[in-house]
């Protein structure tokens, strides 16, 4: 129903527009007595072979939504009956702020692909702490990243701002310096910037009573060598793993006309590339740390492709949009028949 009525009417229309309204039609529908529990037994599978304990945590299932469609925490609670395992939100700044300016996110229909260069527009980390104070279960990620206007000299403070502001309402922390929309950021990334800001968030981490895993998500850009520091870093400061991959800036391949638009590129054009990215993380770590597989998801095959290269767990969000809430289900009980 969703591919053949509802996506062909939605692709009508302005991405980020139908973004919203998309917003505005579940937490509606959710409101109407009994609609959360008809999503929940169209889409939900529940099967205990399905759970998965990754770095400490218990997951009802692998397949998660991965961060920048619920960016403020607006709408976990309803997405989460969608069948998800986990909802990850953000990437939040300690500030608000507006983002790129519109229009900023683009379709490639043709290559069932999405542009964006949002730019972590948001509504500020303590907006969001205020949302997820009302959190009735969901096993939430907190994706935390700096401000436009804060110098990567001044970076490792948004951070730990993010941090500490979250930390009693996450149930895992995701670094993120890979997306390509904020200028500089992905500068972040070289070795000895980020090993002293993983470093600096693991000491605030272990200072806790009870520490939370901490994740680096990654760009699909990155060469072998760096990936290699990659696992050197993990190693270093002992985060709890890693998350592979961000969005492209690669343009390779494309037919759409939007290709020529900046930013990063999602959906199935990344399929292939950050399969190989997880490969190439287990192989060489021999396994060391878990790994979340994002990037191309459109199928349940391409999920268990990710899975078998060495993720853990699973994310989606281009292929989310593109394929609809079926393909969570179809996902898990792809799961199941090679259980």
């Amino acid at each position: 129903m969703y591919k053949q009525l509802i996506r062909p009417l939605l692709f009508c229309f302005d991405p980020e527009a139908v973004h919203h309204f998309t917003f505005s039609a579940v937490r509606l529908a959710n409101k109407i007595p009994g609609f959360s529990s008809l999503f929940k037994s169209l889409y939900e599978v529940n099967d205990k072979r399905l759970e998965r304990e990754v770095f400490g945590l218990k997951f009802k299932n692998p397949v998660g939504l991965a961060a920048g469609f619920d960016k403020d925490a607006k709408l976990y609670q309803e997405l989460s009956n969608f069948g998800f395992g986990f909802i990850e939100i953000g990437t939040l700044t300690p500030k608000a702020q507006g983002g790129n300016p519109k229009q900023r996110l683009f379709r490639l229909r043709e290559d069932s692909a999405i542009i964006n260069r949002m730019g972590f527009n948001n509504g500020g980390v303590d907006e969001a702490v205020k949302r997820l104070k009302k959190n009735k279960g969901v096993l939430i990620g907190g994706n935390i990243g700096k401000n436009k206007v804060t110098p990567n000299e001044e970076a490792v403070k948004d951070y730990e701002k993010c941090f500490n502001a979250l930390f009693d309402y996450v149930d895992y922390f995701v670094v993120n310096v890979s997306s390509p929309n904020t200028p500089n950021l992905r500068a972040l990334q070289d070795k000895e910037p980020l090993t002293q800001l993983l470093q600096t968030l693991q000491n605030l981490n272990n200072a806790k009573s009870s520490p939370k895993p901490i994740l680096l998500k990654i760009a699909p850009d990155l060469t072998d060598e760096q990936l290699l520091d990659i696992i050197d870093i993990v190693k270093e400061t002992k985060i709890a793993g890693v998350i592979a991959t961000n969005t492209t800036i690669s343009r390779e391949g494309l037919k759409s006309i939007n290709r020529i638009e900046a930013g990063g590129l999602s959906g199935k054009p990344l399929t292939k590339r950050s399969t190989e990215v997880i490969r190439f993380l287990s192989e060489k770590s021999n396994k060391a740390f878990p790994i979340i597989g994002v990037g191309g998801i459109h199928s349940a095959e391409d999920a268990l492709e990710k899975l078998e290269a060495g993720a853990s767990l699973v994310q989606l969000y281009t292929g989310f949009i593109y394929e609809g809430p079926a393909l969570i289900k179809a996902i898990n009980k792809k799961i199941l028949e090679k259980a």
